[in-house]
């Protein structure tokens, strides 16, 4: 039990599941944005059917928040939509996290509360898992942040002071009049959860910034890194049982409906014009009694089974690659590609560590063989994993991250609090 209390406390744990989980619902919603970009007015905009006097009429009965329910202005949509993409694509990336993960959030939560009736339940997924992500520490690799860090690491082994940063104070001191006109206005819903987080998180960068600055090595920042820690690792877990929460509510319910006993339940979305961009293909699965039976009942055994399968590793990892070639399937013969990119991402969160870490070796290797093809990239290759002129003891390059024994580098990690899990850095 010591140890157990120990590792959630010392660490924060899954660092790469969490990456995944970061990178998939950020670009599944920033292509979600892209795509509707031309159909924003009619969907959330000035435009559409679901008016701004019906949406506000809604959202103060539910107390629901939606920044565009403070005026109905076209260039305070327009500023919000934008501010939502470019959250989307700065957290995909991993830059300056912390604050992205909050300005994403507020912007999930804005269009989707804005026209409730446009969703689905990918919507649903993103909309829970956008809340999920500003607690967790989900840039510690795969992103610009650990690249930040780990340059503020070798100066710090050289000798050298760190960078000097002006974009996350920056960034603090803009939020900060912002959320307390927000917060005097009205303007945060009628709960108390949403502003109470964000003002925790606004304080909490402070006293990061000012504890990193002025006691790096004191217990206060190690109080601080234990928080961060167990916060991360509850959220992981929250993720997880949700996760599962999701996939054992779909299975028992169709169980109990009579449209997945018969088959149905599949068969009249493949004989629709509206779920069916590859009519020839639906026809083809539809016009097959043995592949619909299939196809409904294995869906049924997974969904159910898969809560129950994460006792046994090999089990759950061969699971895994079932629901993702399923979802993969919906986005293909049913038209739901951000449906299906929400609930791949949702289940990233299981996937084995020693996968991950390959694919990110592959996906270095896979961006070093592009940009050795460009004019003025050119290198000598050596073999993988031997160490070439530029490369210190073990592998380690003078100016980069060190060797992985596979030809690619092993990404930079944050260690401790980072510079990107604050709104200061």
């Amino acid at each position: 039990m010591a140890r157990g209390l120990q590792r959630v406390t010392a660490s924060a744990l899954g660092p790469y599941q969490s990456a995944v989980v970061r990178i998939g619902f950020a670009a599944t919603y920033l292509f979600f944005l892209l795509r509707e970009l031309p159909h924003r007015h009619e969907l959330y905009g000035p435009d559409s059917p679901w008016h701004w006097d019906l949406a506000r009429q809604l959202t103060e009965g539910n107390r629901a928040f939606s920044v565009l329910m403070w005026t109905d202005s076209t260039v305070w949509f327009e500023a919000v939509y934008v501010l939502t993409l470019l959250s989307a694509a700065a957290l995909m990336l991993g830059w300056r996290t912390r604050t992205m993960s909050v300005l994403f959030m507020v912007g999930v939560l804005s269009v989707q509360n804005r026209s409730i009736f446009m969703g689905d339940g990918g919507d649903n997924v993103v909309h829970l898992m956008a809340i999920y992500l500003v607690l967790t520490r989900c840039a510690q690799v795969w992103s610009l942040d650990a690249r930040r860090a780990a340059r503020n690491a070798r100066r710090a082994a050289e000798g050298l002071p760190p960078l000097r940063d002006i974009v996350g104070p920056a960034l603090w001191v803009v939020l900060g009049p912002a959320l307390a006109t927000a917060t005097l206005m009205g303007g945060l819903g009628g709960t108390w959860w949403l502003p109470t987080l964000l003002w925790i998180l606004w304080i909490s960068a402070a006293v990061w910034w000012a504890v990193n600055r002025y006691a790096p090595h004191s217990e206060a920042r190690t109080l601080l890194d234990v928080l961060a820690n167990l916060t991360h690792n509850a959220t992981l877990a929250v993720i997880m049982a949700e996760v599962c929460l999701i996939y054992a509510t779909a299975g028992w319910y169709k169980i109990q409906g009579s449209r997945w006993q018969d088959g149905t339940a599949l068969y009249y979305p493949l004989n629709l014009d509206y779920f069916t961009p590859w009519p020839a293909l639906s026809d083809v699965l539809g016009a097959s009694g043995l592949m619909v039976m299939v196809l409904t009942y294995g869906t049924v055994i997974v969904q159910v089974a898969f809560p129950f399968t994460l006792f046994n590793r090999r089990v759950k990892n061969v699971l895994l690659v079932v629901m993702i070639c399923e979802h993969a399937g919906i986005a293909l013969l049913l038209g739901l590609p951000f449906f299906s990119m929400a609930m791949i991402a949702a289940d990233a969160v299981f996937l084995p560590t020693a996968f991950l870490v390959w694919l990110g070796t592959r996906a270095t290797l896979g961006r070093r063989r592009l940009l050795s093809r460009l004019p003025g990239r050119s290198r000598t290759p050596g073999k993988p994993g031997t160490p070439t002129r530029a490369d210190g003891p073990n592998g380690r390059s003078a100016d980069g991250p060190a060797r992985d024994g596979h030809g690619g580098t092993e990404e930079p990690r944050l260690q401790g609090g980072g510079g990107g899990h604050t709104l200061v850095g």
